[in-house]
This record gives structure tokens, C-alpha cells and sequence, in this order.
């Protein structure tokens, strides 16, 4: 099935040729796109202790950033200066915010990150750089000019508060307007510049290193295991030195640590809880008077649920994921729920199983669900 966002590509063709393989200028992804959000928004979301942003500065090539929560005089005397302001999780904050990430369900939803929207002015920017992760970036208001390069040369600006590339030599460059988007995939290099005063809309998909996963499953094994007994050395021998840690004591470590094990089933449930758990950041708010268990029924079933837009939900086959929780669900109650996750609705009229009118009844009283308004 062609998708309309990538100009009458099948999500087959762009993931073989292009995904995390090289830069996609798609002219007129969404025809007629208008901006869902003001500056002024933009510049009270900044100014939310809840919210992540960032204010990036340049001033004869001295680069500065200053993190949120902004305040009002933080934007005082940037005429001077060339700047941008960054938003991040807009999809978390506002329904067409969630909406437009609805329009990438062509990628798995466990590698999206969230949507950052950025203003800035004409010549505002954040400097050359390289992401670690799949970006889309898509122009609202306004024009930008960007260039791409796959460049080798990662180097660095030495003692610079942003990760800007010391020597960028662009090999591609084009002006989006409107409605353009642009994909790049991993580690390429780029530079935008506003022309005018401009939002850009940027989908970003999340690639933790080898590293980071290694050692987030570590720490979710670690409250998992359990290794009975203790070390014991009835075999103790005497040695020449009373400071060596001897071969003996190494060899049964190693030996009470080669007992670890995990399977499959052990790396579904780290990935379900650690790609769905919230950031440090996010808090839920539950219903100020909750429903009692019955109404909350009823009312489900005339007007639906859906997931409040700080829930993740994601499942690996009977295992299912929301805000880092996990819950083992089959049957109807799992077709259910599973619709959820990868819709984030249940329209009415509705009915529960009985797992699930119970999960969804505590997942309201937590505030991962709401009501709908039909």
C-alpha cells in the first residue's frame, strides 16, 4: 500500500531503500499542512517546568544553550543574536501533536521517540550536527535551507555546549517549504538555516547504543534474579601472597556467574518495560473524581477510551507494556487491548472482556486512559 506522506511510496519500498540508508527529500508530504501551534504556544510550553526545551544562541560563532524551564528574559536581546527555540514531546501535550505522529505508523511504534517542534527566525539554527537517531523533518511556516553531507569527519567544536561538527562540508542542499519533509537516517550530517521566520516539525526514532541496552537490561535483570547460597571455599588453599585474589576464588566467581541465564521471553519483557517506561520528566494525572467502577463502565461503552497522550503502550505477543508496566493477557481481553495499543483508541460503542474492563478501570484510576468525548 502506497503511504501518502512519502509521496506514493509503499512503506516496503522506503524501508529497503532508504531507512537508516540515506537522505529522502519528499516535496509536498502534506499538502496544505498549517501549523497546529503558535510561537506563542511554543514560547508558553518552553516556559513549563514539565516540559523539555532548550534555547540555542549564536553570537559571532559563540555558541550557547539554556535549558528549560525558560523564562521571558531569557528572549530579551536576541536580536542581537541568531537563535532557536526547541520543544520537545509536543506529542505528549497536544492531540494534533499525537495526530500527526499517526501519519508514521508505517514504523514500528517501540522506535518512536516524539515529536520536537523548533521556531526559529531567519538565520536562526542550531549548527551543523549528527543525530543518533532516524529523523523526519518536516517544514511548517516559513522556509529553511538544509544541508546534508555523509561526511567521515566527526570532530567536534572542542569545549562548544552543543555537539557541533568543527569542519562541515555539505554535499546536498535543498530549501523546504510547506509541507516538505525531509528524511535522514543516522549519524548524517546536517545544518539547517531559516530563510524566514519558520517551524520545523521534527519525528524523531529513537536508537539507544549497544551500551545503553546492555546496560538497562542488566540493571532489569538485577531486581529479577535470584541466586540462592553463598560463596563457599572448603577447598581454601594457603598462598604466597595474603593481598593476590587467587585463581581459585576467580575460577568459582566465574563459574556462580556463567549460571546466568535469560531467553527470549526474558529480553521481550526488559524491551516492553524499558521502551515504554515514562521519562523522568512525565507524571500522570489521574481523574480528580474518578468514576466508580460501574459508571466507568457504562460510560466506556458509550463513548469509548483512549490512551492520555503520555501513554506508551506496546505488547510482544501475550505480554503487554504500558508506562513501564507489564500484564500477561490472552483472548478476547488481549484482541482488545492490543487494538488499543496500536490505534490508542477504542471507539464506541464499546465492549469490555473482563480482564480487560478490569486493567482499563485501573489504567483510568492511574490516569494512562481517559474517557472519549463521543
Amino acid at each position: 500500500m502506497k503511504i501518502e506522506i512519502l509521496n506514493g511510496l509503499t512503506a516496503k519500498q522506503f524501508l529497503a531503500e532508504y531507512w537508516q540508508k540515506k537522505p529522502l527529500l519528499i516535496r509536498s508530504a502534506l499538502p496544505g499542512f498549517r501549523d497546529f501551534l503558535s510561537l506563542d504556544t511554543l514560547l508558553a510550553l518552553a516556559q513549563n517546568e514539565d516540559v523539555q526545551s532548550r534555547l540555542v544562541t549564536e553570537r559571532d560563532g559563540a555558541w550557547g544553550v539554556k535549558q528549560g524551564p525558560l523564562k521571558p528574559g531569557d528572549f530579551r536581546g536576541l536580536k542581537r543574536a541568531h537563535w532557536s527555540l526547541l520543544v520537545q514531546g509536543i506529542d505528549q501535550l497536544l492531540p494534533a501533536g499525537r495526530a500527526l505522529l499517526s501519519q508514521f505508523n508505517f514504523i514500528p511504534h517501540a522506535r518512536l521517540d516524539d515529536l520536537m517542534v523548533s521556531y526559529a527566525p531567519k538565520d536562526g539554527g542550531v549548527g551543523p550536527h549528527l543525530d543518533s537517531y532516524d529523523v523526519f523533518l518536516l517544514q511548517g511556516q516559513g522556509h529553511k535551507l538544509w544541508q546534508v553531507s555523509a561526511q567521515l569527519d566527526c570532530e567536534l567544536i572542542p569545549d562548544a555546549p552543543l555537539r557541533i561538527l568543527q569542519r562541515f562540508k555539505p554535499e546536498q542542499e535543498w530549501i523546504l517549504g510547506p509541507g516538505d519533509m525531509l528524511y535522514l537516517p543516522p549519524r548524517y550530517a546536517h545544518y539547517g538555516i531559516a530563510l524566514n521566520d519558520c517551524l520545523t516539525y521534527s519525528i524523531g526514532f529513537r536508537a539507544a547504543s549497544n551500551q545503553e541496552l546492555m546496560t538497562q537490561f542488566l540493571v532489569y535483570l538485577q531486581d529479577r534474579v535470584t541466586a540462592p547460597g553463598m560463596y563457599e571455599d572448603p577447598d581454601l588453599k594457603p598462598q604466597a601472597h595474603p593481598a593476590e585474589i587467587g585463581a581459585g576464588m576467580i575460577e568459582k566467581v566465574s563459574a556462580m556467574i556463567g549460571k546466568l541465564t535469560w531467553d527470549r521471553g526474558d529480553i521481550a519483557q526488559f524491551l516492553g518495560s524499558y521502551l515504554t517506561e515514562p521519562k523522568p520528566h512525565v507524571f500522570f494525572d489521574a481523574p480528580a473524581r474518578p468514576l466508580a467502577r460501574v459508571k466507568f463502565q457504562a460510560a466506556a461503552a458509550k463513548r469509548g477510551v483512549r490512551l492520555a497522550l503520555k501513554s506508551q503502550m506496546l505488547f510482544a505477543g501475550m505480554e503487554l507494556f504500558i508506562n513501564g508496566e507489564h500484564e500477561h493477557v490472552s483472548g478476547a481481553s488481549h484482541t482488545v487491548l492490543i487494538r488499543l495499543a496500536g490505534q490508542r483508541v477504542l471507539p464506541p460503542p464499546l465492549s469490555l472482556p473482563g480482564a480487560a474492563g478490569d486493567l482499563l478501570y485501573g489504567w483510568y484510576q492511574a490516569g494512562y486512559v481517559e474517557l472519549g468525548t463521543a
